[in-house]
């Protein structure tokens, strides 16, 4: 199949699959004399294993080392299940963080009365205030 055909059989854009290749994610198939690159079957599986992992959050480098993993003779489950725990913990953190932020921008909004000029407004003072060394 062409690229255009992975693409769309794995659900990304042509311009996806040449950014994964460039990241060596997958494998760049050798050239016809026509000077089309043809795609096996194994590619969409690759690309939609790689789309399904980052929508779990996990980064391209995580998802290299996840392929490499699957591959490399010896693995066992139990090191996928650590890497996954370690990405639960990862995003239970950003949670955290993005609770925290919440928060202040509740605050925030509560003591602006949303009437006046910008001079006088309450998110803008906190924003611009410079942390204490």
């Amino acid at each position: 199949m062409t690229i255009g055909d992975l693409a769309r059989a794995a659900e990304v854009g042509v311009e996806t699959v040449r950014f994964y290749e460039r990241q060596g994610l997958i494998e760049k198939p050798p050239r016809l004399e026509s000077g089309y690159r043809i795609y096996s079957a194994e590619a969409v599986d690759r690309v939609r294993f790689i789309r399904r992992a980052k929508k779990l959050g996990f980064v391209l480098k995580e998802i290299k080392e996840l392929l490499a993993l699957r591959l490399a003779p010896g693995t066992t489950c139990d090191r996928i299940k650590k890497r996954a725990e370690s990405k639960i913990e990862d995003i239970d953190f950003r949670i955290r963080g993005l609770q925290d932020m919440k928060v202040a921008l509740e605050a925030l909004t509560d003591a602006c009365v949303g009437r006046g000029s910008v001079g006088d407004c309450p998110i803008l003072d906190a924003l611009e205030k410079r942390e204490s060394p």
